[in-house]
């Protein structure tokens, strides 16, 4: 089986890339999907194709649309949601994924740093883990998929149970 990870959240630095090569490095049965990152052509889609609006309420109105589409079809797809909180900008639409994520009852995985802990408790509450390195994330999946532990045997294993 190929799991299906859904990376959601900020996109201001590397961490994708950072958990898609861990899980490469550790030949993870794992494909990858994400909203598109790129920001100029994610805030304009629903203007670039449906024309434009004098009003910047609709405007964010038509590209938030568009880009729903993507979004909910890959997470309702994904058997893993990782959802990823930055350190320099409020991620609403995280927030939001995390939330459409635990409303379908796909296991979420969160990344953030100790600072934003109480503003995100909430979302915490509903993650089955929460990480703060890439590393951590890609961790998590070797267990899940393939029952391995970092630094254990499997007589390590047995006698930690």
């Amino acid at each position: 089986m190929t799991w299906k990870i859904y990376l959601s959240g900020e996109i201001h630095t590397d961490w994708r890339e950072q958990i898609q090569e861990g899980a490469g490095q550790a030949d993870l049965p794992v494909s990858f999907s994400a909203p598109v990152t790129h920001h100029a052509a994610s805030d304009d889609a629903g203007v670039a194709i449906l024309g434009s609006e004098p009003d910047k309420f609709w405007h964010d109105h038509k590209g938030a649309q568009i880009n729903a589409i993507r979004t909910r079809t890959l997470i309702e797809k994904s058997d893993i949601v990782v959802v990823r909180f930055g350190e320099k900008y409020k991620q609403w639409n995280a927030a939001f994924d995390a939330g459409f994520a635990a409303a379908l009852g796909k296991p979420l995985i969160v990344l953030h740093q100790d600072e934003h802990a109480h503003a995100l408790k909430e979302v915490d509450a509903a993650a089955l883990a929460v990480a703060k390195t890439p590393d951590q994330v890609v961790d998590i999946l070797r267990y899940v998929i393939r029952g391995e532990l970092d630094g254990y045997t499997d007589k390590a294993l047995d006698a930690a149970q």
